[in-house]
């Protein structure tokens, strides 16, 4: 039974995590307007200074590559200093990448656009870690919940960021740049504002404020924890569904605008097909959340494999003229990475003990950044050598291929 003194600190715990939430999830909204310049223009701007269509995956490659290292370092330093000082960090460095690539394509420099699109890629892992922060104080039975409500948020800066090419085009021509840059300077802006509230905001540090209740054993907070093997197999379990999941979005995603524009789509229709794949990353979160919690984390996880295979089956049967069908099957792909990213999430949060949980989630999610990074060179290399079809169906098959897997890690761990 809960004494007073337990239940206090239970009621001051959820007060925090509220404030946690409202102070992540105001970050969201900018650093979803940060990470929507690469998916909508980056292959494009990629393809136009590299000069070949082969290349154009080299762009998600390279932002997914500097995902990759920073989660991992967003991860350590969140371990030792708190998710306030991982997470400011990544944001001012995913800034000054979207700044860099302005510049390179300013000066028509390669070489500075590969650095900086490798830079720009820590504004997407840190977008994936403030996740984390959400569901560092939440109960156990609400965390898809609060992991959820994380993502939702993104969704506002994340649609509206893609609607924005015609017109940041029109800005970038204006003051002499390439058109294609004109989100990259928009990602710059809106990633630092993420960055700066955060700094100012996010206190007490959510992580550092989970340890603080172990030394007082309150039940709502420890009662889950798990013997260590259960423990490594829902770790497994999570990351095996969050890496497939981006995996094959990236691939599928990279390649559509190129697709697009190869079958004479402009601008703007492009735009709208990446918003609405967006949206469905991240607008269905608050059901997702719910269905994980009361559902299950394995069945939402099945869940995604089946949508993603519906997803490649849509985009490779959608005629090169048909806006709608590639929009539909770009809703579905987003949809798909959604169900994984919340159901995996979920699952590493359970399992991950407290006191290295931020560092497993930062190595997790270099995993989850090196498949993206794998994913989306490979896509520009199928595409050539195949075709966009084949491409997407790969990918709902590669989708579909991991649920026993999943399933089976996800009942041991249970």
């Amino acid at each position: 039974m809960l004494s007073t003194t337990d239940l206090d600190e239970s009621t001051g715990r959820s007060a925090l995590h509220q404030r946690t939430l409202s102070v992540v999830m105001a970050s969201q909204v900018f650093s979803g307007a940060g990470l929507a310049a690469g998916v909508t223009v980056g292959a494009l701007l990629a393809e136009q200074m590299l000069g070949a269509g082969a290349l154009a995956g080299m762009a998600a490659a390279l932002s997914t590559g500097g995902s990759a290292v920073a989660a991992l370092a967003v991860g350590r330093l969140s371990q030792r200093l708190g998710r306030r000082s991982g997470l400011v960090a990544g944001y001012a460095a995913g800034a000054l990448g979207a700044a860099g690539v302005v510049v390179a394509a300013a000066l028509d420099s390669v070489v500075l656009l590969l650095i900086s699109l490798f830079a720009y890629g820590a504004g997407t892992a840190t977008n994936l870690q403030a996740r984390y922060a959400g569901a560092d104080l939440a109960a156990p039975e609400r965390r898809g919940r609060a992991v959820s409500a994380v993502l939702v948020t993104t969704t506002v800066g994340a649609v509206i960021g893609p609607n924005l090419v015609a017109a940041g085009g029109r800005a970038a021509e204006h003051f002499g740049l390439p058109a294609l840059a004109g989100l990259f300077a928009l990602a710059a802006v809106a990633y630092a504002f993420a960055g700066v509230i955060l700094f100012l905001l996010l206190r007490p540090d959510p992580l550092l404020a989970s340890r603080a209740p172990q030394a007082h054993a309150i039940p709502a907070v420890t009662a889950t924890a798990a013997p260590a093997g259960t423990a490594s197999r829902g770790v497994i379990a999570g990351a095996a569904t969050m890496i497939l999941s981006q995996l094959v979005m990236v691939a599928v995603m990279t390649m559509t605008p190129v697709h697009m524009r190869a079958h004479g789509h402009d601008l703007a229709a492009t735009g709208l097909v990446i918003s609405l794949h967006i949206a469905a990353m991240y607008l269905p979160s608050l059901v997702t959340g719910i269905l994980v919690d009361r559902v299950g984390r394995a069945p939402v996880a099945v869940a995604s494999g089946v949508t993603l295979l519906a997803a490649g089956l849509v985009a490779a049967s959608a005629p090169d003229d048909s806006v709608a069908l590639l929009s539909a099957a770009l809703i579905l792909l987003g949809l798909g990475w959604n169900l994984g990213l919340v159901a995996g999430t979920a699952m590493i949060t359970d399992a991950a003990p407290v006191e290295g949980r931020a560092r497993i989630q930062g190595n997790v999610d270099l995993l989850i950044a090196l498949a993206g990074a794998g994913g989306g060179l490979a896509s520009g290399l199928v595409m050539t050598a195949t075709s966009y079809a084949a491409l997407a169906i790969t990918g709902g098959l590669a989708g579909l291929a991991l649920i026993p897997f999943v399933v089976g890690r996800a009942r041991k761990a249970g």
